[in-house]
């Protein structure tokens, strides 16, 4: 049973995503209510990190595992308890409740992009600011289906290669002039501003 801990009102968490292994870091400085239900908060993650919501996802804390039910999914694990619970039903303060909490979201179960969120801060609520919001960031997004973070990274090395023997087909999968190093913060904010009003 996940407890419910509830911040007070007027309070907005300060949270960092960083993609797992990624090499330069890939990252994002996200304000969110501590309320949001973990169903938007996987909205607001897709939008800040750039992915494209065509793949599964989850998070995880500790044993418990959170996502939208789908008829692909068991409802109970293999020690017969829930296999995944729903996080249309579950608040973010539910599962962070201090600062240095974490917990791993998962998108796209056969890439493997695992990204740790942490709770950086726990700060009054500024009625002027509309939440989510992206703060800051780090990094482009690899593009969907590139095999995970090793793959990702091998294939830029090709990239920088054009005499590489693999360089017309890694060029087929990604644009030769993909910048992993692009990031713009007020782009991520229009597209939350898009979702979310």
């Amino acid at each position: 049973m996940t407890p419910r801990y509830a911040q007070p009102p007027g309070t907005t968490y300060q949270l960092r995503v960083a993609l797992r292994g990624a090499k330069p870091p890939i990252w994002r400085r996200l304000l969110v209510s501590p309320s949001m239900r973990l169903s938007r908060l996987h909205d607001a993650l897709q939008l800040a990190m750039g992915w494209d919501d065509c793949h599964l996802h989850m998070f995880v804390k500790g044993n418990r595992r959170f996502t939208l039910p789908n008829p692909w999914q068991d409802d109970v694990g293999p020690d017969g308890r829930p296999g995944f619970l729903d996080g249309r039903k579950y608040r973010i303060d539910q599962l962070l409740t201090r600062a240095k909490d974490w917990i791993e979201y998962q998108y796209d179960f056969g890439d493997k992009w695992h990204h740790r969120i942490t709770l950086q801060k726990i700060l009054l609520r500024d009625p002027s600011v509309r939440l989510p919001v992206c703060l800051s960031g780090r990094g482009r997004c690899p593009p969907e289906d590139s095999g995970g973070v090793w793959r990702f990274r091998h294939m830029l090395t090709i990239l920088a290669n054009p005499d590489h023997e693999e360089y017309e087909q890694v060029a087929e999968w990604i644009d030769p002039d993909f910048d992993p190093d692009a990031f713009s913060v007020e782009a991520v904010n229009t597209a939350l501003r898009g979702t979310f009003g």
